[in-house]
């Protein structure tokens, strides 16, 4: 097993939709790795670099290599049942 995080959230202190992401993440007991692209200029340019040098907000979550864009539980949902994070 990697030892790569399979799943990341990239936030900022202030985002609203960035606690509320990690509050549902937490009641689903699925782990993550926050990574706040304020604080820390690697996280801000790993970012980038997984979706293709363009930025329109937070949250951004990658889920075992899916880049799914703001809170969108559907698509989350989608993505760690794929990634067998959840139970289908």
């Amino acid at each position: 097993m990697s030892n790569q995080p399979q799943v990341i959230i990239y936030s900022t202190t202030w985002c609203g939709f960035c606690k509320t992401e990690k509050q549902w993440m937490d009641a689903m007991n699925v782990a993550y790795v926050e990574k706040d692209i304020e604080a820390d200029p690697a996280a801000q340019a790993e970012l980038l670099s997984k979706n293709g040098g363009t930025f329109s907000g937070v949250p951004v979550t990658d889920v075992a290599g899916t880049i799914v864009l703001g809170f969108d539980r559907p698509k989350l949902t989608e993505a760690l049942k794929s990634a067998n994070l959840i139970k289908q």
